[in-house]
């Protein structure tokens, strides 16, 4: 009988060919101890022993997050990671039963696409996310600080001049630490249209979320500005979100890859249940390191898949919230 612990040990050896067998036995392990996930399957008329193969799982809807406990089987519950909503709009709660297994995930990823954690100074620039103590994204960017070992990483919040100060110290050490600053889109915005400062030398990353702080724009218009602004060649992108695990990374050219156990399909717009062939619609998600929550989820993003697995984000349905960690429109 598979277990969480037996799931958490296989994680990090899932590769391409693995991948389907990890994903079904995962999906009959939820869809068997988590009564949400159960009863939305049922409710939509669905025989779960119908389902025969991966391409056949029904994806549940993000939104369950915020009116549901999303958890397979009962645990004691190490961390609650929230997102961060609008005023007066109900939050998604993702409830974590192994902070250490999150963690080593979100690590895992980074070193996949841009090495060491500890060969980086860690800037974080996330206004408003660390006031609320419950970001996964303030969770990642803390533990990615302290693994750096530079005196250097650290948070900011609106102290965008000790920031450039910082930036301008590290260059005078003169050490061989890359330098990263990843922040949230309107407070990328903010540093540029103040002080824009030269960051040639810098990996600049944006985790989108403008929060409804102002006027949004597109993912293009935004890295062209702060690619003139910053004097980049190209501006880095982070996609995770709350009710997520793993997070995918565009390296400047606005593709984002998924680490071996992430992988994106694509959904008709005006009927969720048509996955797959499609070159453009709703993205669903499948996280196999969700294995105590969700592993298969229905997005509120639109974007396309190429070939290679790789996908853009174009925006979001209409409907859906304004979240952190998400793109722009």
């Amino acid at each position: 009988m598979q277990s969480f612990k037996s799931f958490q040990q296989r994680l990090f050896q899932i590769n391409d060919a693995t991948f389907n067998d990890f994903a079904w036995e995962l999906f009959l392990y939820q869809v068997n101890n988590n009564p949400i996930y159960k009863s939305f399957i049922t409710h939509l008329g669905i025989d779960i022993r119908s389902i025969k193969n991966v391409g056949e799982i029904p994806f549940l809807p993000i939104s369950f997050f915020k009116y549901h406990e999303v958890m397979t089987e009962r645990w004691e519950v190490e961390a609650t990671y929230e997102s961060s909503g609008t005023t007066g709009a109900s939050v998604s709660r993702h409830y974590v039963r192994n902070t250490k297994l999150y963690l080593k995930n979100t690590s895992f990823i980074f070193n996949h696409f841009y090495g060491k954690i500890e060969d980086y100074h860690m800037l974080f620039l996330l206004p408003s996310y660390i006031e609320r103590g419950s970001s996964s994204l303030v969770s990642m960017a803390d533990y990615f600080i302290k693994r750096s070992g530079s005196k250097y990483s650290n948070f900011y919040l609106n102290n965008l001049e000790e920031l450039i100060t910082t930036v301008e110290s590290i260059r005078r050490d003169a050490g061989s630490k890359k330098i990263l600053l990843c922040g949230v889109s309107f407070a990328l915005l903010e540093l540029a249209e103040k002080f824009a400062p030269d960051l040639h030398d810098v990996v600049i990353m944006e985790t989108g979320g403008m929060k409804g702080r102002r006027k949004e724009i597109t993912r293009k218009e935004l890295h062209n500005y702060l690619i003139d602004r910053f004097n980049v060649l190209k501006i880095h992108s982070e996609y995770g979100m709350t009710e997520l695990s793993s997070q995918a990374y565009s390296q400047g050219n606005a593709k984002f890859k998924t680490p071996p156990w992430m992988k994106i399909l694509i959904r008709d717009t005006n009927d969720p249940l048509d996955i797959g062939n499609k070159r453009s619609g709703g993205i669903n998600v499948i996280d196999l390191a969700n294995i105590s929550s969700c592993a298969f989820i229905e997005t509120q993003d639109l974007g396309t898949v190429d070939s290679n697995g790789e996908f853009e984000v174009l925006g979001r349905f209409d409907n859906s919230d304004i979240r952190g960690c998400n793109l722009m429109v």
